[in-house]
Formats: C-alpha cells, sequence, structure tokens
C-alpha cells in the first residue's frame, strides 16, 4: 500500500476508536465500584448474600464474554417487554455485560488484595479507635488498592483488546473498520495497522499505570 493509502485506511480505522475509549471507560468506571461491593458481599455475615454473590461471580468468571454478550443482546429482549425496551441498543448492551462480567473479574482481585492484609491491622484500627468506616477508607483500602493494582492493570489492558468482542453484536469498533478496508482493498494491512493501535493503546494505559504504581509505592 502507499503512503497516501495507509493514510487513508488508518483514518477509517480511527472511526472505531471512539467506540472502543467509550467501552474500556464506561465498564471500568462502572465495573470497579461494583466488584469491590461485590468483594464486601462475599464477606458479609448474611450467608444467603454471599452464596449469591459467590454463585454469580462464579458462573460470569466461567463462561465465555461474548456468549454473555449474546445472551444480553439476543436473548434478554424475548423475555418481556421491559427488557425489549431497556436494552434498545448493541451499545447498551456491551456496556452492561462487560461492566457485569468485569465486575466479577475486579471482585476477586479486590478480595485478594484484601486478604493479603493482616488481621493485625484491623485489631489496631480498634485499638485507635477508629470505627469501621474509617478502618475500611483509610487503613484498609489504600493498603488493597496497592496490592491489587498489578492485576487491575492486567484486567484494564484485556479488557482493551476485549472491546474487539463487540464486533460479534454488530457495534462498528476498530476490528469493523479494519475487516472492511481489508474486503474494500483485497490487503491484509490494515489488520497490521489496526494491530499498531490497540498495541499503542495498551503500551500508553500500561505507562500510566506503572506510573500509578510508583506513586503508590510512597
Amino acid at each position: 500500500m502507499s503512503i497516501s493509502e495507509i493514510a487513508t485506511t488508518t483514518s477509517a480505522i480511527l472511526q472505531g476508536l471512539g467506540t472502543v475509549l467509550t467501552l474500556f471507560f464506561v465498564v471500568l468506571v462502572a465495573s470497579l465500584p461494583l466488584g469491590f461491593l461485590m468483594t464486601l458481599g462475599t464477606r458479609s455475615r448474611v450467608a444467603p448474600l454471599r452464596w449469591i454473590i459467590n454463585a454469580y461471580i462464579y458462573v460470569m468468571r466461567g463462561t465465555p464474554l461474548m456468549l454473555q454478550l449474546f445472551f444480553i443482546y439476543y436473548g434478554l429482549p424475548f423475555v418481556n417487554d421491559f427488557f425489549k425496551t431497556a436494552l434498545h441498543s448493541a451499545m447498551v448492551c456491551a456496556l452492561i455485560g462487560f461492566s457485569l462480567n468485569y465486575a466479577a473479574y475486579f471482585a476477586e482481585i479486590f478480595r485478594g488484595g484484601l486478604l493479603s492484609i493482616d488481621r493485625g491491622q484491623y485489631e489496631a484500627c480498634q485499638v485507635l479507635g477508629l470505627n469501621k468506616i474509617q478502618t475500611t477508607f483509610h487503613v484498609i483500602l489504600p493498603q488493597m488498592i496497592r496490592v491489587a493494582l498489578p492485576s487491575i492493570t492486567n484486567e484494564s489492558i484485556t479488557l482493551v483488546k476485549d472491546t474487539a468482542l463487540v464486533f460479534a453484536i454488530s457495534i462498528t469498533e476498530i476490528l469493523y473498520y479494519a475487516k472492511a478496508a481489508v474486503t474494500r482493498t483485497g490487503n491484509v494491512f490494515p489488520y497490521v495497522i489496526a494491530f499498531v493501535i490497540y498495541l499503542a493503546m495498551n503500551t500508553v494505559l500500561q505507562l500510566f499505570f506503572n506510573w500509578l504504581e510508583k506513586k503508590m509505592a510512597y
């Protein structure tokens, strides 16, 4: 391909960048706090609540994300009119599906972070007169995030790559435009361009989390 053709193809593929970034940021903002709430739920003294949340995490982590997207996009609208109205677009289905799926993974990451904190720190907070809220947000949570951050980084990078799955429910993102360019030009080079775009996004993301890890280390 010539330089002008590469520039034109890159410009066409970048039309899907907005979709990828929207999915990434919305899902991350939704799934992180939801995952933390699930982690707290798994430590609840209410046994039925623990069972329900643990079962949910087991199902979401044990089945393919694409299958979950298909179920939400194609299956739920047939259940009743409420789902047909609520799930009015493929993008809404994708945001819900990704958020619910990644919340389960983040819940396990946060659970591992909490388990790494020595029980003595809880006792020390009681001795100092801190209540449960103060202990959680001023002592436990900062340490948990520091321990969990490398795993959160890995999941965030995976999220960027997984956004390509929405191609399966007819959402136009980077891979969609790359495939269209390959069909139009008869050349596989647009896939290389898509490869570079995904790699560049994840490089920026990795650099950001590396900076964040160093900052939290102090």
